[in-house]
């Protein structure tokens, strides 16, 4: 009868243990009234900073902390949208597009202005930074992985939008997602878990990572072929372009263009069995529009890759275009980057109030904080399993090769995740604006329009692509900025037009609004 009683008590200890242990990891958020101009209004607005722990379903302990920076509007009867917003990386925090874009606040020369552009004006914001960035941890050092893997990354963003929703009472409120580069692949493969369990998404907003599709449509050897048009349009900023061609961007991206798809695709198509005078042709045009020296391009394939034409296009000048924004120079310093940062850190500590002595990851070095051994751990991405099945060593490591000597992202490795095509299976409602930045070396702005030519009609006519005068972060442009958010404006009112539709049919539309534009 002692044993087990004793037995009970330890069981009654141990239980309130783990109650209390979770009790003291769970956090309240904290929640200040902010206010900033908006189009020469006043906009009232709170700021919401805070965790959500995500959790093990059976029993209810938290495997990690992922931090949040909410921004909310009083809603007028129907409950406003919401967007969750993050960068990519894998290991990136939100703040590029946190104070860049999407918030009331933008980052400029080591101050915060009000943003003009802001999605507040059209939908409430979530800025989420996954595990592992910003304020983000795994609970103990053994649950690292479990986020650090593109699987693990996406279940994990799933279920902080899941809890996030119903520790806010937001479930019913329209839902967008929007990421950027890794982070626009994430955000296809979230919109699919959501909506695989029931929870309705009604907009996705993939910024300078593609479609997040399953497959490819139309031919692969044009939409390769279709690259030299945006090197052309790289090579005449940097004066490299023929001096016959001109000077003005339109005229020379249209002759571009029409080269590529009535003599260089078609070449490509049967590359092996070009004369020798043929390759020379195409070599001779390759190098009118990319300014590339003919003894530079590979003669046998006749394709210039996206690495080979940022190594080649100044060589001589000691200068290599940046990856993210060609129309800049890799290494150049920015001097404003170090005042950025501490302003970004005080914004967040001291005006919205989250004073933790954690290192924010991506604008602090974790270094300052402490590692209990001594030894500090890598960083998210260096640790990253881009696996999607089980792969052999060999297999993984014949892929990153590849995709380093491709120079267009990160490695393939196993089939693709269910993503935007998979979305609109399950909500053929859901509408899609696909972003690229013209100077980017990863998402060529042609080979974009192509595919949106090419998909299937449930497809087109849900998804847009829209290319932009910029880089990779195509908004650091001010122009761009506005035209931007101004689609993104137009997303989210084009979904709450067709909800209104569905209660009164004789107003449907058959066509997503930007098309009209």
């Amino acid at each position: 009868m002692a044993t087990r009683t004793v037995v009970f008590l330890c069981s009654v200890w141990l239980s309130l243990q783990s109650s209390f242990a979770h009790a003291a990891q769970d956090e309240s958020p904290i929640v200040t009234q902010q206010q900033a101009q908006i189009g020469g209004k006043p906009v009232s607005y709170t700021a919401e900073v805070g965790r959500v722990p995500i959790r093990d379903v059976e029993t209810g302990e938290p495997h990690g902390f992922m931090f949040y920076t909410a921004y909310r509007m009083p809603s007028t009867g129907k409950p406003r949208p919401v967007t969750f917003v993050w960068n990519g990386g894998p290991g990136a925090a939100s703040t590029l597009l946190h104070f860049s874009v999407v918030g009331p606040k933008l980052v400029e020369k080591g101050r915060l202005t009000d943003n003009p552009d802001t999605w507040l004006t059209h939908s409430d914001l979530v800025l989420v930074d996954p595990i592992g960035t910003g304020f983000s941890r795994p609970a103990r050092p053994e649950y690292a992985q479990e986020f650090y893997g593109t699987v693990g990354d996406v279940t994990s963003v799933t279920e902080f939008i899941r809890a996030w929703r119903i520790l806010h009472r937001a479930e019913h409120a329209p839902l967008f997602l929007a990421g950027e580069s890794w982070g626009a692949r994430r955000a296809a493969n979230v919109g699919y878990e959501l909506q695989n369990r029931g929870i309705e998404v009604s907009g996705l907003v993939l910024i300078s990572g593609g479609w997040g599709l399953t497959q490819e449509y139309g031919s692969p050897t044009l939409r390769q072929a279709l690259n030299v048009v945006d090197m052309a349009a790289t090579a005449l900023y940097h004066g490299k372009t023929a001096p016959e061609l001109g000077k003005d961007l339109s005229a020379v991206q249209r002759r571009a263009e029409k080269w590529v798809r009535e003599t260089y695709a078609p070449a490509l198509a049967r590359v092996d069995k070009l004369t020798q005078a043929e390759r020379d042709a195409v070599i001779r045009e390759l190098t009118r529009f990319t300014g590339l020296p003919g003894a530079q391009i590979d003669a046998k394939t006749l394709v210039i890759t996206p690495r080979q034409f940022r190594m080649e296009l100044l060589k001589g000048s000691g200068k290599v275009p940046y990856i993210f924004d060609m129309r800049r120079m890799s290494g150049e310093a920015d001097e404003s980057s170090a005042a950025d940062d501490r302003a970004m850190l005080d914004y967040l500590r001291e005006t919205l109030g989250y004073r933790t002595d954690v290192p924010y990851i991506g604008l602090e070095d974790m270094k300052q904080g402490y590692a209990p051994s001594g030894k500090y751990p890598r960083s998210v991405g260096e640790r990253w399993n881009y696996a999607t099945v089980p792969l052999t060593p060999e297999e993984v490591q014949t892929e990153i090769a590849a995709a380093a000597k491709r120079g267009d992202g990160p490695p393939r490795l196993g089939p693709p995740l269910p993503g935007t095509d998979a979305v609109l299976k399950l909500n053929p409602r859901v509408k899609i604006l696909v972003a690229g930045g013209l100077y980017d070396s990863f998402l060529p702005c042609a080979a974009g329009v192509e595919q949106s030519r090419q998909l299937p009609v449930s497809l087109r006519e849900a998804a847009i692509f829209k290319c932009y005068s910029g880089g990779h972060a195509m908004y650091m442009d001010a122009d761009a900025r506005e035209a931007f958010s101004r689609d993104v404006g137009a997303l989210i009112s084009s979904v709450d037009r067709v909800r209104q539709t569905r209660v009164n049919p004789s107003r449907a539309h058959s066509h997503f609004a930007l098309r009209k534009r």
